[in-house]
């Protein structure tokens, strides 16, 4: 329960800071181009908190519904406007003034991101060393002469200094089905260049996973211990059990391996095992049945639950640090990758390229807050940092009722030399309204399924 909280606590906060600084955007811009801002809100619905500030009385508003904000300003398409305010309202002013308007708020979003970058990088991220732990049998790594303890020094010829440092680029190269050249260190100390030829690689297999499933690269791992580390709605939280939980028998053999226990558990599916645990000192049994899960083209047993994993040792850890200039470099690179990345994919799905399932709603956004910020203040500025550019990169796209539907209006306006007739903006709106209420139940539904299957 207590972690529940945290992890709304954490969301509602990360959602408070990206949703301020997005809106900002749009107020800054706005006031510097001489429109009256009326209300500037964090949340949508009823205010629970409200004030007014400066000269003009602006409203400063918190909405109940936190999935979301707005910046009102003076308006004659939305009510009477005095004579004396008509050349503050937002409709009078020039097709330029309003596009730089409207595209602000993501601006400011890939701004936050760049300099969230800069200042983590500065500090330092701490991440793992980039030495191979294990090379995947039959595995395009395999088939590039990697070994187990190569030292990764560089990627076409761009430095690495840790296990996730160059991921992104790697996912890019993968997108565009291009061959990697990288430079490693063998155990030995012989140093190679060896050639990772993705020009064959499924696109949809393009995930987090790439490096280990895709590739066949798997870096190094904590030991894994027969300790249940953490546990889900299921067949094993169902049955009592609890994380700290020792695992010990399972029907009657001994759990020598966390391995071990998944291939057992695999092959029972709907059918129950007995598991013995120690807790406290204590031995305990619990009769438990698997669910059936389908993988591939057969049934799986999952009973839900997760390893705890042995300490990192010292020697393993690394701290990838840059100097100012280099820092603000990687935060611009960072961010124009991950933006250029972001589009990509949506591209893709809309070409069934790609699976939908890599869509995440509130839920997934919100553990993820959780958990970097159970890590620390680094890890949750790095994911304010990418739900940031995901938030530019949204609001950019060309659907009515986002800035970059309003934005697309601007720009036919400015060709065309006229607005929009209010039908067409009506059709607009209730076409980007449809669209967003489908993304949302699929990012709500995506979230649900990872939750509970």
């Amino acid at each position: 329960m207590m972690d529940l909280f945290f992890f709304a606590g954490a969301f509602i906060v990360a959602l408070g800071i990206l949703i301020t600084v997005h809106e900002y955007g749009h107020f800054w811009v706005a006031r510097t181009l001489g429109v009256k801002v009326l209300r500037f809100s964090v949340g949508f619905g009823k205010p629970i908190w409200s004030r007014r500030v400066g000269k003009d009385r602006m409203e400063l508003a918190i909405g109940a519904f936190p999935l979301g904000g707005y910046v009102k300003m003076l308006d004659e398409t939305e009510g009477d406007v005095p004579a004396s305010e008509v050349k503050r309202a937002f409709n009078r002013q020039h097709v330029w003034k309003r596009m730089a308007i409207v595209i602000a708020g993501p601006s400011f979003n890939f701004l936050f991101a760049i300099l969230a970058y800069w200042a983590i990088f500065q500090v330092g991220v701490d991440g793992i060393q980039p030495i191979v732990g294990k090379v995947v049998e039959n595995s395009i790594a395999q088939s590039a002469g990697f070994n187990a303890g190569d030292r990764i020094l560089s990627i076409d010829g761009k430095e690495v200094q840790s296990w996730d440092h160059r991921r992104l680029y790697v996912f890019q190269r993968a997108l565009d089905r291009e061959r990697m050249m990288v430079e490693v260190r063998s155990a030995q100390g012989q140093i190679k260049t060896l050639e990772l030829n993705l020009s064959d690689f499924p696109v949809e297999e393009v995930n987090a996973s790439l490096f280990e499933r895709g590739i066949g690269l798997i870096g190094y791992f904590p030991e894994v211990l027969p300790i249940v580390g953490a546990i889900e709605s299921g067949p094993a939280k169902r049955a009592g059990m609890k994380v700290g939980d020792r695992l010990v028998e399972v029907d009657s053999q001994p759990v020598t391996s966390w391995e071990k226990l998944v291939a057992f558990v695999s092959q029972k599916p709907g059918v129950p095992i007995h598991i013995v645990i120690e807790r406290n000192g204590t031995r305990l049994g619990f009769d438990v049945t698997p669910d059936a899960v389908e993988q591939g083209d057969k049934m799986i047993g999952r009973i839900n639950i997760r390893p705890q994993f042995s300490e990192i040792p010292d020697e393993m850890r690394v701290k990838v640090r840059f100097g100012v200039w280099e820092a603000l470099t990687e935060g611009i690179r960072n961010t124009w990758m991950m933006s250029t990345l972001t589009l990509e994919m949506l591209y893709r799905m809309l070409k069934l390229e790609v699976s939908t399932r890599n869509i995440s709603g509130p839920i997934t956004i919100a553990q993820y807050a959780g958990y970097s910020a159970k890590v620390g203040i680094g890890q949750f500025m790095l994911f304010l940092a990418v739900i940031s550019i995901s938030l530019g990169v949204l609001n950019l796209l060309p659907i009515p009722v986002l800035d970059g539907g309003h934005l697309m209006y601007y720009i036919i306006e400015a060709v065309k030399g006229s607005p929009l007739s209010d039908e067409i903006l009506a059709w607009g709106q209730q076409i980007g309204v449809a669209l967003l209420v489908g993304l949302m139940v699929l990012a709500f539904y995506n979230d649900l399924t990872r939750l509970f299957l």
